[in-house]
């Protein structure tokens, strides 16, 4: 395959699976608000979930198709794009309100998890049961974070209204389709970069790194763009911590669950900046509660030298 042809079914997965997962949210969030369920809980439950099905199905195709390296450092780059590259450029826009929750709880947490995953790494190995346990602690996770919103009272905006008004079979066809999309796109997706890989005679784990991470991140991106630019970046924020969080516990996770992950490509470096940065956001979260442009800057420095370890 062409490398031309492996970036044109990049793009054309890449499309699927942006208006796949825009589908499912929106279709699966108006059908949890028919059956009674909560704003708070259908925000922390089906939109967390949708809002990282685009990573949960390039990583699943990738096990599936044996490429594990494709699906691990897919996981890896898009924890380290969401930290460096999306909280960098919402920062550098505008000065960005840290809420106290980020700083006391999910920032913690997002930590621990990063740490859980490199010792589960050791082996370059991670099995059904370990996958069990990453699954079993983002249950525990949703619950406390249930707990903490409903002690403070807190509200998750969503983008539908409370009482949807179209009809339920629209909200079935978008969530029955938008899954149907989300699939066919990660689909091309794996093996638009898989036929990447092999034409520029890089690794898997690399373009898992860099081209798919990503791709699979330009929503969240794009969200938290226009978010800076309405001053409402520190929701975005919060949204990003969140995501690397359920990337680590349900991402990798229910991947490991369907298909043991046995992943040699990953370089101890590319686990090192995901912890790093990861560690790096708790000071300067806590410094002032805001992140400044400098702060945002310096990540992008971080991302952009990262990216120069990846080139052949």
């Amino acid at each position: 395959m062409s490398p031309l042809l492996s970036l044109l079914l990049l793009v054309v997965g890449g499309l699927l699976l942006y208006l796949g997962a825009e589908g499912l949210i929106r279709g699966s969030v108006a059908l949890a608000l028919r059956l009674g369920l909560t704003p708070l809980v259908v925000g922390l439950t089906v939109v967390a979930f949708g809002t990282s099905s685009p990573e949960l199905g390039v990583s699943l195709q990738a096990a599936l198709k044996g490429s594990p390296d494709l699906a691990v450092g897919n996981l890896v780059g898009s924890n380290i794009a969401n930290l460096a590259l999306i909280l960098g450029v919402a920062a550098a826009i505008r000065p960005i309100h840290i809420q106290l929750q980020l700083v006391r709880f999910d920032v913690p947490v997002a930590i621990g998890c990063t740490l859980l995953m490199l010792w589960m790494l050791h082996d370059h190995r991670i099995g059904r049961a370990e996958g069990a346990v990453l699954f079993g602690l983002l249950i525990l996770y949703l619950l406390a974070s249930f707990w903490i919103a409903r002690r403070t009272n807190q509200t998750v905006e969503l983008d539908v209204p409370a009482r949807p008004s179209r009809s339920v079979w629209l909200d079935l066809l978008l969530t029955v389709g938008g899954l149907a999309l989300l699939l066919t796109g990660a689909n091309l997706f794996v093996e638009g970069a898989v036929a990447l890989a092999r034409a520029l005679e890089v690794s898997e784990a690399v373009i898992g790194l860099s081209v798919v991470a990503v791709g699979t991140s330009l929503p969240e991106l794009a969200t938290t763009i226009v978010a800076s630019i309405r001053r409402e970046a520190d929701l975005a924020v919060g949204n990003v911590v969140g995501s690397n969080i359920f990337n680590i516990l349900a991402i990798l996770g229910l991947t490991a669950l369907v298909h043991p992950i046995q992943s040699s490509g990953l370089r101890n470096l590319d686990l090192a900046v995901m912890t790093g940065v990861t560690m790096l956001i708790l000071p300067l979260f806590w410094s002032r509660f805001r992140m400044m442009r400098w702060e945002g800057g310096l990540l992008l420095m971080i991302y952009a030298a990262y990216l120069y370890t990846l080139a052949p």
